[in-house]
């Protein structure tokens, strides 16, 4: 018997969400696939019913008591539970079945999607619901079904999972009043729950992961109110927290009337509280002990201590991930080509349920087998061979302990490099920095990866399509160019495959939001760059025109949250580490002609802890992670940064802190609130306003953008606004990006002649 197999189970065990991409990634193909009209909606349905059935027979043979149900989504589980509960704003009003629920996702004939935002401190992305001040009816029946399927198979270790009501309102846009919508919500969750209890369910979870976010006390009276209504129907609630502890919450919380609560300890103090306040006797702890956020297998020491800690103060416990394993990819035992010592310490979701079920039984050892301690001997062992096979690499050492405060400071201050940088009309236009990468640019890498073609080939092919690039854009009229990034499969792992201490995956997928699946890099040693990365690609561009073209490099703190980290050094030292490479790749940028360079930190928000007491800690280190990578440019050269999905009102201090020249923002979603909330704070450097939503097909016509350009004229000066879409156009076909584009910039020269100004 090997750990991979050993599930025998003692104390129970439960699971609180699971991939649901497929382990192949079927659902992504058959989304895709619908969306290009190759295939209908009843083959979409079979396959995604197809992957949840695979995903509960693994955790069923897996030994898992409690298996989280109803989880599966087409797109985005929160936009799932809109539509159930009916909160579908007037502009849907006219789609029904799948057309709405697209339409909602990605918008429609020019009627604007749903606002999407980072799910939590997660990579993930949801769409916002829009509460409206009249509900449609609530319909569960696709729930009900998959309940009911989940069900034929499981038996009454089918529990169902369910969007908590408070969550649920306290990350939506409001447009009736929070009581109102408190109430009209918590009467249809009621009738969720008297459904469900029709059904047979033994236990339903539902999940309230804004019960850890710091303002959770300003929502306690609904907490308390809806849950005392949702007890009285007798169907026994699991309260299911993660990502972070209940702070000051936690005595209140204890209190509410449910049957059990999980709580994370992988992050934050919940430990602590649980020791400092106790746990009620007459719930069920769910213990989250094992990483849902990490790769990494259990180190035996820690989680077993925290085990035994957690069992001191309550014996009625379950063990279970610390959230959903969504987060994580599938099965770490297919990723046959990294290193074994590596392999060998990586768990993925089917390896985190060996782990569940093997401290279960380590935890409950009264059948007199030592099976357990065998198994956590076995990954101890693994844990001392890969410390053998990634030692420190002593030269980056030497440059993080050599560095001082003049290494994070440009020479001279932004007022006086913005009289040295490249003059450009008004309302300069650009991109962001990746262009649609085709099938045929796909098939580039795939022919490389065989050896259909050599290095060489492959280079003069990517060439051809930069000068496509170039001559678009040249033909467009944008003012600053990008060569196209058709080299790059991912913004993280492009850079990550030529840096030391980065390891890839080649079934390593997660889910990022509707069919957007990602390879997060895996950072197991230290980081140090091997050579230049991106300088030839920049070169090659350059010489096809006169006009200004972009480096374009992904910054260290979105390249730590984009990755899968090390859990044996603090986060703010491999970001560090990786802003000393690419410090080194903006002086070869410049070196070889770059007068502007563009360090995107898209990922920047997100990494903000859920409770703003720990805000200024971790924006400290990741600022000083951007600067250092930027800071060795010369005045001349004009640094852009790109964030998306980003609220900067109450941290607009550490962003003018970043000193970029130029700042480009995702708005077109947001109704324009980060664009005041910049403009309401004074910043003065210049910004990007992003004038159209690159996540929808649609194509924006040139009045829209106009509109939105005249709310940036509104709000800042000329000189300060930049003209651009609103994220990379990587995912867009062709088809949808010329026009855009053209119409982006005849949009631009409308607010130039409209303000009567001309081109210098």
């Amino acid at each position: 018997m090997t750990l991979e197999t050993y599930t025998q189970t003692r104390l129970e065990t439960a699971t609180i969400g699971y991939p649901r991409i497929g382990k192949s990634r079927e659902l992504k193909k058959a989304l895709e696939a619908f969306w290009r009209g190759k295939s209908d909606a009843e083959t979409l349905i079979q396959t995604r019913n197809e992957v949840e059935f695979k995903n509960w027979e693994t955790q069923r043979q897996a030994g898992i008591d409690r298996i989280g149900i109803g989880d599966m989504s087409l797109y985005d589980h929160v936009l799932d539970w809109s539509i159930r509960l009916g909160i579908i704003p007037e502009r849907f009003a006219s789609f029904s079945g799948l057309d709405r629920y697209f339409a909602m996702a990605r918008g429609k004939d020019g009627i604007a999607a749903l606002e999407m935002t980072k799910w939590f401190d997660t990579n993930y992305h949801y769409l916002v619901p829009e509460i409206p001040e009249t509900l449609q009816p609530a319909d569960f029946s696709d729930f009900l079904q998959t309940v009911h399927r989940a069900q034929t198979l499981l038996g009454d270790r089918a529990v169902p999972i369910v969007l908590g009501p408070v969550t649920l309102l306290r990350l939506s846009r409001l447009e009736m009043n929070q009581d109102q919508a408190g109430k009209q919500l918590g009467d249809r969750y009621l009738l969720l729950l008297q459904e469900l209890q029709k059904m047979g369910v033994a236990e339903v979870q539902i999940h309230e992961p804004a019960l850890v976010f710091g303002d959770a006390a300003n929502f306690k009276q609904l907490y308390q109110s809806t849950y005392q209504s949702l007890s009285q129907v007798g169907l026994p609630i699991h309260l299911v927290t993660y990502f972070d502890d209940l702070g000051d919450n936690y005595p209140w919380v204890m209190e509410l009337p449910v049957a059990g609560i999980s709580l994370d300890f992988t992050r934050g103090r919940n430990l602590e509280l649980l020791q400092q306040y106790g746990f009620p006797d007459d719930k069920e702890l769910g213990a989250g002990i094992v990483d849902a956020r990490n790769v990494w297998k259990i180190r035996p020491d820690s989680v077993l201590s925290t085990l035994e800690a957690i069992s001191r103060v309550t014996p009625n416990l379950r063990i279970q991930p610390s959230a959903s394993l969504q987060f994580v990819p599938y099965d770490a035992q297919r990723e046959t080509k990294l290193p074994e010592p590596l392999r060998s310490v990586l768990s993925f979701a089917e390896q985190k349920l060996v782990e569940i079920t093997l401290l279960a039984d380590w935890a409950d050892r009264s059948y007199g087998t030592q099976e357990p301690d065998k198994y956590l001997e076995v990954i101890l062992r693994q844990w001392q061979t890969f410390q053998e096979f990634s030692p420190v690499n002593q030269g980056v050492k030497e440059r993080l302990q050599n560095l001082t405060s003049q290494d994070l400071e440009r020479t001279l201050p932004y007022e006086q490099r913005q009289e040295r940088q490249p003059v450009l009309p008004p309302f300069p236009t650009t991109t962001i920095g990746s262009f649609p990468q085709t099938s045929e640019v796909r098939q580039l890498r795939v022919k490389l990866k065989r050896g259909d073609i050599t290095q060489a080939e492959y280079e003069a092919a990517i060439d051809a399509e930069i000068a496509k690039c170039i001559q678009f854009q040249e033909e467009a009229g944008l003012d600053v160019l990008v060569h196209g990034e058709f080299e790059r499969t991912d913004m993280v792992e492009f850079f990550g495959q030529q840096l030391s201490g980065f390891a890839f995956t080649e079934h390593g997928w997660v889910q990022s939001y509707g069919s957007r699946c990602v390879r997060p890099p895996i950072i197991y040693g230290d980081v140090a760059r091997t050579g230049p990365m991106t300088v030839r690609e920049f070169k090659v561009a350059q010489s096809l025109t006169d006009k200004i073209v972009k480096g374009m490099l992904t910054g260290p703190v979105t390249m730590i949250n984009w990755s899968f980290t090390r859990t044996d050094i603090p986060r703010s030292k491999q970001a560090m580490q990786i802003a000393l490479a690419l410090r080194d790749e903006v002086a070869d940028l410049e070196a070889a002609g770059a007068k502007m360079v563009q360090i995107d930190e898209p990922a920047l928000r997100e990494g903000l802890p859920l409770k703003p007491e720990r805000w200024d800690e971790y924006l400290s280190w990741a600022v000083d992670a951007f600067r250092l990578s930027a800071a060795i440019a010369k005045p001349e050269t004009q640094i852009h940064t790109h964030m998306c999905y980003s609220e900067f009102g109450d941290i607009i201090g550490h962003i003018e802190r970043l000193d970029a020249d130029v700042l480009s923002i995702e708005n077109s979603r947001s109704n324009n609130e980060t664009l005041f909330e910049i403009t309401d704070a004074g910043y003065k450097h210049q910004v990007g306003n992003g004038v159209y939503d690159v996540h929808s097909p649609a194509v924006p016509s040139t009045e829209q953008m106009v509109q939105q350009l005249k709310t940036g004229v509104a709000n800042l000066p000329v000189q300060q606004i930049w003209v651009n879409p609103d994220c990379g156009l990587k995912t867009r076909g062709w088809e949808e990006v010329i026009p855009s584009l053209k119409n982006m910039v005849e949009a631009a020269k409308i607010l130039r002649q409209e303000a009567n100004l001309t081109e210098k």
